[in-house]
This record gives C-alpha cells, sequence and structure tokens, in this order.
C-alpha cells in the first residue's frame, strides 16, 4: 500500500474548516455575550456586512447558532449559540488565556471573565478522569484513522 497523499485525518482540520475563518469565532464571542443582533455584531467585531451574513449563515447551517426573529417590520434576526455553540466557549475561553498572556503582557487584558465564585476566571484543561490538568509532556498520541502513524502515514 503507497502512503496516503491525502493530509491526515484531524477533527481540529474539520473544525477549522468550519470555524477557522477570520471572523466566524467572534461571532461566536459575541453571541455568547449576548450580543446576537446584525448591527451589534457588525458593530463590536467590525466584519464586513456582506463577510458577516455569510458566516453568520455557515454557522446556522452547520447547528452552532440559531437564528430567531425579534422583529416582523422590518424582518430582523439575532442569533443564538445552540448546544454546539456553548460547547466552542471553552475554545474562546483558552484563546482569549493565551492571547492575555502571550499578546497582550504589556497593554493588560480587554476583559475579566469572572467565575459565579467571584475570582477571575482563568480556564485550564483537565482529564476528565482523573481531574488533573493535562499538560503536553503526560499525553500520548494514539492515531485512529486507517494508515496513520504519529509520524505520518505508515509506510507501504
Amino acid at each position: 500500500m503507497a502512503p496516503s497523499k491525502d493530509p491526515r485525518p484531524c477533527s481540529i482540520a474539520d473544525a477549522l474548516a468550519l470555524v477557522g475563518e477570520k471572523y466566524s469565532l467572534l461571532v461566536l464571542r459575541e453571541v455568547c455575550l449576548g450580543n446576537g443582533r446584525f448591527d451589534q455584531l457588525v458593530r463590536n467585531i467590525g466584519a464586513p456586512r456582506d463577510i458577516l451574513a455569510t458566516r453568520l449563515r455557515r454557522l446556522v447551517d452547520a447547528g452552532i447558532l440559531t437564528k430567531r426573529p425579534y422583529s416582523e417590520r422590518p424582518q430582523r434576526f439575532e442569533y443564538r449559540p445552540t448546544q454546539a455553540g456553548y460547547e466552542l466557549e471553552p475554545v474562546l475561553w483558552t484563546l482569549k488565556e493565551w492571547g492575555d498572556r502571550h499578546l497582550r503582557a504589556d497593554t493588560g487584558t480587554p476583559m475579566v471573565l469572572e467565575h459565579h465564585c467571584g475570582h477571575e476566571f482563568v480556564p485550564v484543561v483537565t482529564c476528565r478522569a482523573c481531574g488533573e490538568e493535562a499538560r503536553h509532556r503526560e499525553l500520548t498520541a494514539h492515531p485512529q484513522a486507517p494508515g496513520w502513524t504519529v509520524g505520518g502515514p505508515a509506510a507501504a
């Protein structure tokens, strides 16, 4: 069997194909903050209206957002996260934390998230089974796609 010429099968690549475009995660940020009306999204994201409309349509079609009318005349809609949308929220939290630490260390964070306990929320990725923080050196990859190893396509 010849090595695959296709890229590694990857859920990260699949997710990025859907939400990896410039404005998609920013749309999700805003709707999770409760800003789901089109004019709010345009203002808070700074996206051109046509591109924003395309991103919203794609996120609705993918089941990440729902679209609800809030005005009949003129007809207007607001967008809210679905369960799948809310499940992407931890990605936003960890990106925010990374950006605060590595891109805004000198200027400070533009927003603080407060947990219901009253303290600043700092996300940590943990193992569901044992509850320990997940660290790179403690993880082992086990490729499940036929014909693939950690290093790439399996030899013939």
